[in-house]
This record gives structure tokens, C-alpha cells and sequence, in this order.
């Protein structure tokens, strides 16, 4: 726990061996999720490439990414079956996968509660909005680039939601964080699945933890896969600081916003990879409209 709690305050970020999750069925999504790059991705990124002019850049390049993803959603409602070319046994590889992972990131949400002495549960209620919370998968492939200087395989950013379970390639590295002005890497490790926190929770414990600034490296030699899977609140939920954590005489210029998370997602999507204080400040300027219906308990 004490480590968790250091691992929230001081970097975003910690790593997770032993998670509960099958290696064998890591292994069968990994496998997949390969196959169907090389089957279904690899060919349209190829294209892209060719297209932009990208192999031949001369310069930085700061408004595209080295990546060919696509996004799974999983609650409130899947968008799998809409999903073409996935095979029947992705499908259900991911389905078990992901259904894995949801209840990891609710065991991660109340460990958290834990340390920052709120009521279990709390954050999951906090998430809930009228309809539960959102939460998908954003699988990646960052390929092999001829040029990673000029073109980075995932810009600088924070990530806008809740808690986001990683399930990383074990052989190509790339994503680095950022701590104390040093860019880091987080090492890939066999089996493990990393753990970042979102925005959201940095507005709900008023920034007594922390999401940190994290981007992809592309690299010149293999293939990395990335399976990002995002616990956030539900699009209607009212997010704001836990009272508990609320200093009484803090100021309330120090006290973040209170806002409805989908606003806060629709300035996001602008703004994903500048810094998140402009943001918060902005949801603040905001404050008096919000209209903040019951919090939904459950």
C-alpha cells in the first residue's frame, strides 16, 4: 500500500506483476492482437505513410503520430461486434480480457480509496454518472519508423480520464514518463500490466495524486504493440474534489473544478497534448453553468 501511495503521488505510474490475470490468456490476446495488425492494420498504415509523405520528412513533424490504432468500447455499451474484421476468437479473447481488467481497475479504484482514507467505494460512485462508468480499449501498433527524431510514435500528454490499465509489448519499449523534467522509460516486463492515473483523479483527490505526462517513442527496429484500457467516468457524472481532501482553510483558488466529465472531454480533445493546468482553469471559468444534477449512488 505504502508503495502504491508513493507511486500516485510521485509518479502517475506504477507497474503490476501480480495482477490475478492468466498469462496464458495475455499471451492468446498478444498473439491476436498481432495477427490481426498484420492481417487488417498493416497495410492501410503503409498507405497512410505514403499518402503524408512521412519517410521522407526533413523536419519535426508535431500534429501526427507513428501509430495505427483503433478503439474497443466495453460499457456502458460494446461496440465489438461493429468492429469489422475482428475474428470470432479475438472477439472473445478480448471480451474476457477486458472483462478481467474492469474489475482490476475497481479493486485499483478502492485500494486507492484506501490510502487517500475515503469510504470504499467512493471513486467507483464518483465515476458512476446515470449509466455506470465508460470504459474502453485503444489498441495500438506503433511500427518501425525510419526517422523516431522527427516523429515521436505518441506526442506528449496527459491522459483525460480515470485510471488506464496497460498491457504492453515485452520486447519493443518506447513509452517514457515524465518526472522532475527527465523523461523516464517504463520498462516493458513480461506479463505485466501498467498502471497510469487520469486527470480525473487528480481532480477528485484536489491533486494530492497526480497524472503525469507520458508519450511514445517510436522506435527503427520491431513492432510495439499497446493495449490501453481506459476506466474513466461515465459522461454525465459530476466530478469534482472529494470533500474529505479538501484542506478547510485552503483557498479556493487551490480547489479544483467542479464540472460534468464529457465537457471536460470536449475541451480535451483540442487541447490533448498541451499542458492539463489551462484546462482545469477553464473548467473552473465554467463553473457557475455546470448544471449538477443528484450524484448517483451505488
Amino acid at each position: 500500500m505504502e508503495i502504491i501511495k508513493d507511486a500516485c503521488e510521485n509518479w502517475g505510474f506504477f507497474e503490476l506483476v501480480n495482477h490475478g490475470i492468466s498469462h496464458e490468456l495475455m499471451d492468446t490476446v498478444e498473439k491476436l492482437t498481432k495477427e490481426h495488425y498484420k492481417k487488417c492494420m498493416e497495410q492501410r498504415f503503409k498507405e497512410m505513410v505514403a499518402r503524408v509523405g512521412l519517410e521522407a520528412v526533413q523536419s519535426e513533424i508535431n500534429d501526427l503520430d507513428w501509430e495505427s490504432t483503433f478503439f474497443l468500447r466495453h460499457l456502458p455499451t460494446s461496440n465489438m461486434s461493429e468492429i469489422p474484421d475482428l475474428e470470432e476468437d479475438y472477439r472473445k479473447a478480448m471480451k474476457e480480457f477486458t472483462a478481467h481488467l474492469e474489475k482490476l481497475a475497481e479493486l485499483l479504484l478502492d485500494l486507492l480509496c484506501e490510502n487517500l482514507g475515503l469510504e470504499k467505494g467512493y471513486l467507483k460512485k464518483a465515476f458512476y454518472g446515470s449509466q455506470g462508468p465508460s470504459f474502453g480499449t485503444k489498441v495500438s501498433n506503433y511500427p518501425p519508423c525510419p526517422q523516431p527524431e522527427l516523429i515521436k510514435g505518441l506526442r506528449a500528454h496527459t491522459d483525460a480520464g480515470g485510471i488506464i490499465l496497460l498491457f504492453q509489448d515485452d520486447k519493443v519499449s518506447g513509452l517514457q514518463l515524465l518526472k522532475d523534467g527527465q523523461w523516464i522509460d517504463v520498462p516493458p516486463m513480461r506479463h505485466s500490466i501498467v498502471i497510469n492515473l487520469g486527470d480525473q483523479l487528480e481532480v477528485i483527490t484536489n491533486g494530492k495524486y497526480k497524472s503525469v505526462m507520458h508519450r511514445v517513442i517510436a522506435q527503427t527496429d520491431g513492432n510495439r504493440m499497446s493495449l490501453a484500457s481506459f476506466y474513466n467516468p461515465g459522461s454525465d457524472a459530476v466530478i469534482y474534489p472529494a470533500p474529505a481532501l479538501v484542506e478547510k482553510e485552503k483557498e479556493k483558488s487551490e480547489v479544483y473544478p467542479k464540472f460534468v466529465f464529457e465537457d471536460y472531454m470536449k475541451l480535451y480533445a483540442g487541447l490533448k497534448f498541451q499542458a492539463k493546468e489551462p484546462r482545469f482553469e477553464a473548467m473552473k471559468a465554467m463553473e457557475p453553468t455546470v448544471n449538477l444534477g443528484p450524484i448517483a449512488t451505488v
